[in-house]
């Protein structure tokens, strides 16, 4: 007679030991989405202005919110997504070519394969710039400064293996001059020295540049890094008009840990396409809107092999040393 409420009792109380049923993804808890460069730079206001739109197509109840874990490059925040438990509540911004030069040069805390790529969002030319009461108003004037004086002007990015690392590379490679490196720990803090004058240039990309299509702004473009003008900064040369050929872009997008089901990833990549239509979301992105460039993740697996072949022999000469084994 008592059966019935005994078993309703002992179900009851399985269910405290075990704490609430949990509810399928993404409606468990929040899905961190890890930027690896500090808050205020391209990276980081992309992340921003996405999360609210991929959240609304994955579901009423999801919600992703952005972390920042800036240093290295972003090495620390693609080794955090790659040693993250492959659920969906954990994912990144990853940023080409960092992504995959790190390990290219140096034993990275992750390799490019212990990650799952989603989608790319962004296509973005890296441009060189400069303060605009600089005496330097093109690259040409840059690279004979360096030829006279080598050393004597000093260039900011976003830290070794990113976009204007690897673009300052390839300018003391292919003009065969000699720059001061100087590596921050992202685009905001770039643009913030050369404010200050504590460095002559920054690279950075096209879409964190906003200011460079409206007068009166604080910097000004010396070169952008790509085969033709961007439509949004077309007063800026290409640097393959100074006589320069460098065509180095920064791209961003979204991955995963790499044994993320496959139901899961398909899910956001879906979302993330459908977002980068959204004509509200292209109003919002504003300076990335110009180089917005959607490319699913398999497709963009495969297109980042021309890239490592680009990237090689820069890698090479940069290699650090192999550690010796004392015996």
């Amino acid at each position: 007679m008592h059966m019935p409420l005994l078993r309703r009792l002992a179900l009851s109380l399985a269910m405290l030991a075990c704490g609430p049923a949990l509810a399928a993804w993404p409606d468990d808890r929040p899905i961190e989405l890890v930027v690896g460069f500090a808050a205020g730079g391209g990276t980081d206001q992309m992340a921003r202005v996405l999360a609210p739109f991929v959240s609304r197509r994955l579901g009423a109840n999801a919600r992703i919110i952005v972390t920042n874990k800036p240093g290295a490059a972003g090495e620390l925040a693609v080794a955090h997504v790659a040693r993250a438990k492959p659920d969906g509540y954990t994912i990144g911004i990853v940023n080409v070519p960092g992504f995959i030069f790190l390990p290219m040069y140096k034993e990275a805390q992750y390799k490019a394969e212990d990650v799952r790529l989603i989608a790319r969002l962004v296509d973005d030319p890296t441009v060189l710039i400069a303060r605009k009461d600089s005496k330097y108003t093109d690259l040409r004037s840059v690279v004979q400064a360096l030829k006279q004086q080598p050393g004597s002007l000093s260039f900011g990015h976003s830290g070794v293996g990113t976009n204007g690392h690897l673009a300052l590379e390839q300018l003391q490679r292919i003009a065969g001059v000699q720059a001061n490196s100087i590596p921050f720990k992202g685009a905001a803090e770039a643009k913030t020295a050369l404010m200050g004058g504590h460095v002559d240039f920054t690279y950075v990309s096209a879409g964190e540049m906003r200011e460079l299509s409206l007068a009166g702004g604080p910097f000004k473009g010396i070169a952008q890094m790509s085969k033709t003008r961007l439509r949004a900064i077309d007063n800026v040369p290409t640097a393959q008009e100074a006589g320069v050929p460098i065509v180095m872009s920064s791209e961003r997008g979204v991955a995963a840990p790499a044994r993320l089901p496959a139901d899961i990833a398909q899910r956001l990549e879906k979302a993330i396409e459908a977002s980068l239509r959204d004509p509200e979301f292209i109003a919002a992105a504003r300076n990335d809107a110009p180089v917005l460039a959607f490319l699913p993740g398999a497709a963009w697996t495969a297109a980042l092999t021309g890239n490592r072949k680009e990237l090689q022999p820069i890698a090479d000469s940069l290699r650090e040393p192999q550690k010796v084994t004392q015996k």
